[in-house]
């Protein structure tokens, strides 16, 4: 398994519509080949600090939705309610949350 983690600074006055792209986005992987699940989390302490946590059966299948046409329409959406640029992180073999009843993994 796969874990990938995109770390946001979102605009404070952009944190509605950025939610509302990332569950779109959410909603599209869901499905994908090699997808498990996926999840939107924000800093308590700061609630433009946002993260999307992806689990994926392979880096392969990861690669090959952030090379879709769907991940770079949302990507290019995104930009203009960033702070900076996203930062990523990629681990092997973890799981940082315990899956949602949906999977049933």
């Amino acid at each position: 398994m796969q874990t990938f983690g995109l770390n946001y600074e979102v605009k404070p006055e952009r944190i509605e519509d950025f939610k509302k792209a990332a569950a779109q986005l959410i909603d599209a992987v869901q499905g994908l080949d090699g997808h498990i699940e996926t999840r939107l989390f924000s800093d308590v302490a700061k609630p433009h600090s946002m993260m999307i946590y992806s689990n994926w059966k392979t880096k392969a299948e990861f690669g090959n939705f952030i090379r879709s046409d769907t991940f770079k329409q949302a990507l290019s959406e995104a930009v203009d309610m960033l702070e900076r640029s996203p930062t990523h992180f990629a681990a092997e073999n973890i799981r940082l949350i315990k899956p949602s009843d949906q999977t049933g993994q």
